[in-house]
C-alpha cells in the first residue's frame, strides 16, 4: 500500500488534525464549530438546548472529517479524549466506510513533530 493511502488523524473533541505522509509531511487541521462560546450562548438558555446544540455540532465537525477520510485506504485515529471512538461510531454508521481498515490508539496531548512520529511508527515508514 502506498504511503498516499495512509492518514493519521489526531484528534479532540476542538480540532482533528490530518496527518499525510508523503514526499512533504501535511498536516491540515479541521476546527470543531462547537466552542467555548457556542457552549456558553447555548447555555445561556437552557441546558438541554445546550446539549442539543454540541450533538449537531460535533455531528457536523464529525462529517467534516468523515469526507476526507474517504479518500484513504487505512486510516489511525489517535488522540487523548474519547472523540476518535465517538467519530468511529459514527462512521461505522455508513456504509461508505466498510473497506476502510479504521484503528484507534490512545495517545497523549503532542507537538507537531511527535504527531508525524507517531504516525510514521504506527504505519512502519522511515
Amino acid at each position: 500500500m502506498e504511503a498516499k493511502n495512509r492518514l493519521g488523524i489526531w484528534m479532540d473533541h476542538s480540532e482533528a488534525q490530518l496527518i499525510e505522509l508523503n514526499l512533504k509531511d501535511d498536516l491540515r487541521t479541521i476546527v470543531s464549530p462547537f466552542t467555548t462560546n457556542t457552549k456558553l450562548e447555548a447555555l445561556s438558555r437552557s441546558e438541554d438546548i445546550m446539549h442539543n446544540k454540541e450533538q449537531q455540532m460535533h455531528e457536523e465537525f464529525y462529517k467534516t472529517i468523515s469526507s476526507e477520510i474517504l479518500k484513504y485506504q487505512h486510516v489511525l485515529l489517535f488522540g487523548p479524549t474519547n472523540a476518535k471512538e465517538e467519530l468511529l461510531n459514527y462512521l461505522n454508521k455508513d456504509r461508505h466506510f466498510k473497506d476502510i481498515k479504521i484503528e484507534l490508539k490512545s495517545a497523549d496531548k503532542m507537538t507537531k513533530n511527535e504527531k508525524f512520529a507517531f504516525v510514521k511508527k504506527f504505519f512502519k515508514i522511515q
